[in-house]
């Protein structure tokens, strides 16, 4: 018992211990977890105090100070990374704030600047305007600025003429009245109605019905006879079974009219001959001051220049078929020559006139009677001598009746026309008696010659024949006095073809222009009196442009590809505004002093047709006019030096623009694209977009901003033919007809520019075919492959005056663009065929390039399969039309050194042509 309490007594000592050591174990972990943090706590945010104020929060501190612990020394490193980036800030921030400063001082700087070069911009434009107004005065009084002119119309008051010595005597100067046609007074013509009057009866029909149409669609004609300068009147031709009236019963007639005042100056009395050919029942009436206009004329009849010999109306109401027409090719022919006619008896006896009189009076006057005997036996000893295939027919089974000393004419009229297509010359014999100095007859072997290409060898120089104080018939016939009818055969033998052919197309135009329809010969007609008094034409129309309204968008900027032209400048710096083409400069002088030039040439007859606004340049003319509005060498460039040459176009007429007109349809995207390259394009005037397509342009279109007009232009139909419209709207003698789709870079536009104010008369552009014979189908074919030979330019990219776009809509004949409309084809080689036609001269290509597509862009007509077997067709139908290929070949071409050369920018640098 004392075992077991001893061994507790022994053994509670440790167990104490080990309570008391437990205990204080977790008092010192209490005072560790606890307070250890806490005065850690207090010694980290009382450490910086111990610095004093003056020392920084985050800055460097004494070696080890705080860092002597291991897990501060991360915290410290980081510490110190971040002050130095937010010291970096901090000097970047005040460097920014320099900067700023800096910046403000300039924008005040600039603003200061800005206002002052508003002040200097306004002075530059005050003495821009002071300076265009001085240059303006100063062109006023050395070339005024010309247009139509004020229109004068003759008083209702007529003053009255001084009577003439003797009717017989009659000359515009002493039988017409010059008071009622001003030269401003538009020539206004009244045409008297015959169904009004008793003799209006009698005419035939089919010319008095072709004779109104005419009348109506003539530009002249006025309904007002108070202001009227000339006044026709229809006397025949009279139906062949209705009697004719006595002279003194028509002189009644005559001056029944209510304008006839007593003498009937300025009065004109028109037969047309169609059928009879022996018909003058003018001779012996009195016709007072009246000119007579017809086409038979005897010697006492006759007043030189005042009366006029007209042709035969043979087309009344119906239209020559061009495909009816032989060609002009080959030159010769099956026969040298042909004739067919039977004499007629003696002019005096029939006429009942003086007594006959005695050979050697007649020969001391008028040729001998048997002159017409010595020309039947010398053209039968041709024929008998087989030297050529001739016919000659002196007797006729069924001959026209005919005035008397002339040859009838044998047979049908279509039978005429067979052997004519044979020959290469038709002789046309004028009658046995000098008494006649012009017959109908004679007239109707002219006409019948001309239309079917035989070019007319008139035997007999005392023949007048249809408007010859005009026409100079040299050009188209071969007039030979009958004593040299031996030496005739040797004559037509010694011509060569390309005399012959250049006769034959001369007498082609004179047919086609001024006999072929009885609109032409109404327009002849009138034309000759108005040439006669020097009035000039009326200008001809252009075609009113209906815009369709468009806005544009963003400011187009300029392609590098087409404005990289290293240091060649191809204009002035600043764009020039638009500059129309000097118009109507040659109102009087184009009437005046090109009477002849102008009714001889080929491109047609400006006194008959209207002349153009913006005169024309043709080959007769170029070397006078050169710049095509009159040759004026004032200005001029500025030598050869190549800086002043490239930024001026020089010449004769420095100041010059072009038109751009661009055919389009149903293409928005492409033709975007296209007018943006136009931008900064110098010497341009405007764009003219022609909207070939029935739907008009999308509403939410945006048309770029060039800098220049942008008219856009509403067409009736969708027709190739809107190329070549004369629109009011361009302005300028130079138009670059060019395609929606065409790549040119402003260096070669401004170069083909440039080549064309050379060769005003011709077509110049890029791209060039020719055309070929067909030996194996005996027809010509179109040809678009490489070659070094061309005969064609496309106007789809091209230059040509803007006077061709009026022979193309208004002169050139309608078939031509009906097959284009038929085809929606071959415009472009219509208007090379006309060009070539009229100057007889190839087209000049310029530069090396064949095409000119945009990649990329949709295909166009060209593409289609049966392209090219349409313009093969074209050409040949074309041939048909002008009776020859007028294309003419050439290994011309234009190309710049430029392109290849680099010299110095102040040295001679000019274009260069190879």
């Amino acid at each position: 018992m004392q075992r077991n309490i001893g061994g507790v007594g022994v053994g509670g000592q440790p167990w104490v211990l080990r309570r008391v050591r437990l205990t204080w174990l977790s008092f010192m972990l209490f005072f560790i977890l606890v307070f250890f943090p806490l005065i850690a706590h207090y010694y980290l945010t009382t450490i910086d105090e111990a610095g004093g104020p003056d020392k920084p929060i985050f800055g460097r501190r004494p070696g080890g100070e705080l860092c002597e612990a291991k897990h501060v020394q991360d915290l410290c490193r980081i510490r110190e990374s971040v002050s130095e980036e937010l010291l970096q800030l901090e000097a970047k921030r005040q460097e920014l704030n320099g900067e700023i400063t800096r910046l403000n001082l300039r924008i005040e700087a600039c603003k200061r600047s800005i206002d002052s070069a508003k002040q200097d911009l306004l002075q530059l434009k005050n003495v821009i305007s002071q300076t265009e107004h001085s240059y303006k005065e100063l062109m006023a009084q050395n070339q005024p600025k010309l247009s139509l002119p004020v229109r004068l119309l003759p008083d209702k008051d007529d003053p009255g003429l001084p009577p003439p010595k003797s009717v017989r005597s009659c000359r515009l100067r002493s039988c017409f009245d010059y008071a009622r046609c001003p030269l401003t007074s538009g020539f206004p013509v009244y045409v008297y109605d015959m169904s009004s009057y008793s003799w209006g009866d009698y005419l035939d029909p089919l010319v008095k019905q072709a004779f109104a149409a005419s009348v109506k669609s003539n530009i002249y004609v006025t309904d007002n006879p108070s202001i009227a300068c000339l006044y026709l009147v229809l006397v025949g031709e009279i139906l062949e079974t209705s009697p004719l009236p006595s002279p003194l019963e028509l002189e009644k007639q005559l001056k029944a009219l209510p304008y006839w005042r007593s003498d009937g100056h300025n009065h004109v009395l028109v037969h047309l001959s169609r059928k009879s050919m022996i018909q003058n029942f003018l001779y012996n009436v009195s016709t007072g001051r009246a000119a007579v206009a017809q086409s038979t004329f005897l010697e006492q009849q006759y007043r030189e220049g005042f009366d006029l010999v007209v042709s035969p109306l043979v087309h009344a109401l119906s239209e020559p078929n061009f495909l009816e027409v032989p060609p002009q090719v080959p030159v010769k022919r099956k026969y040298l020559f042909t004739f067919q006619g039977e004499r007629v008896e003696s002019l005096r006896s029939s006429l009942q006139e003086a007594p006959p009189q005695s050979f050697e009076e007649e020969l001391e006057g008028d040729p001998p009677a048997d002159y017409d005997d010595r020309i039947i036996g010398t053209l039968k000893a041709v024929q008998d001598s087989h030297l050529d295939q001739v016919l000659v027919e002196f007797t006729c089974k069924n001959p026209k009746p005919s005035l008397p000393t002339e040859w009838a004419l044998c047979g049908e009229r279509e039978d005429r026309l067979e052997v004519l297509k044979a020959s290469t010359f038709a002789l046309v014999i004028a009658p046995g008696d000098g008494q006649l100095v012009a017959s109908a007859g004679s007239g109707m072997r002219l006409f019948e010659a001309l239309e079917v290409g035989a070019i007319p060898v008139v035997l007999g120089d005392h023949s007048k024949l249809p408007y010859h104080q005009f026409i100079r018939w040299s050009e188209a016939a071969i007039i030979v006095p009958k004593p040299r009818v031996t030496e005739l055969h040797f004559l037509l033998r010694s011509l060569s073809d390309n005399d012959m052919l250049a006769m034959r197309r001369q007498g082609r135009f004179l047919w086609e222009t001024y006999f072929s329809t009885s609109e032409n010969v109404l327009n002849t007609i009138l034309a000759s009196i108005r040439t006669s008094i020097q009035v000039p034409a009326a200008p001809i129309k252009d075609e009113p442009a209906i815009e369709i309204p468009h806005k544009a968008g963003k400011l187009a900027g300029t392609d590098a590809n087409l404005a990289d032209n290293g240091d060649l400048d191809l204009g002035p710096v600043e764009t020039e505004p638009p500059y129309a083409s000097p118009r109507f400069l040659r109102n009087f002088t184009y009437t005046a002093a090109d009477t002849y030039r102008s009714w001889n040439r080929a491109p047609g007859p400006f006194h008959l047709f209207p002349h153009t606004p913006l005169d024309p340049v043709l080959p007769s003319e170029a070397k006078f006019l050169g710049s095509g509005t009159g040759f004026r060498p004032i200005g001029g460039g500025s030598g050869g030096s190549g800086k002043e040459f490239q930024a001026a176009l020089g010449g004769n007429v420095p100041r010059e623009q072009f038109t751009v007109v661009m055919l389009t349809y149903e293409r928005e995207e492409v033709l975007m694209n296209s007018l943006e390259r136009l931008n900064g394009l110098p010497y341009l005037n405007k764009v003219v977009v022609v909207w070939n397509s029935p739907k008009p342009p999308s509403d939410d279109l945006l048309w770029p901003d060039i800098g220049l007009p942008i008219v856009v232009v509403r067409t009736e139909k969708n027709s190739l033919n809107n190329r070549f419209l004369p629109w009011d709207v361009v302005e300028t003698e130079a138009i670059l007809s060019i395609d929606d789709d065409a790549h040119l870079r402003h260096d070669e536009i401004m170069f083909g520019f440039r080549v064309w104010r050379e060769a005003r008369d011709r077509i110049v552009g890029f791209p060039g075919r020719y055309h070929a014979w067909d030996v194996n189908h005996q027809s010509w074919l179109y040809n678009s492959n490489y070659s070094c030979e061309l005969s064609m330019v496309l106007t789809g990219a091209a230059f040509f005056h803007k006077y061709y776009a009026y022979l193309y809509s208004y002169v050139m004949p309608q078939a031509i663009r009906d097959m284009v409309d038929e085809y929606i084809n071959c415009e472009d080689i219509a208007m090379n065929f006309l060009v070539s036609h009229i100057t007889r001269k190839p087209p000049i290509k310029v530069t090396s390039r064949w095409t000119f597509r945009c990649p990329g862009c949709p295909q166009a007509l060209s593409h289609d399969d049966s392209h090219f077997h349409e313009r093969h067709k074209c050409i040949n139908f074309f041939v048909k039309v002008y009776g020859y290929m007028p294309l003419l070949y050439t290994q011309f071409r234009v190309d710049s050194v430029l392109f290849k050369t680099r010299l110095p920018h102040d040295k001679t640098k000019c274009f260069k042509f190879i």
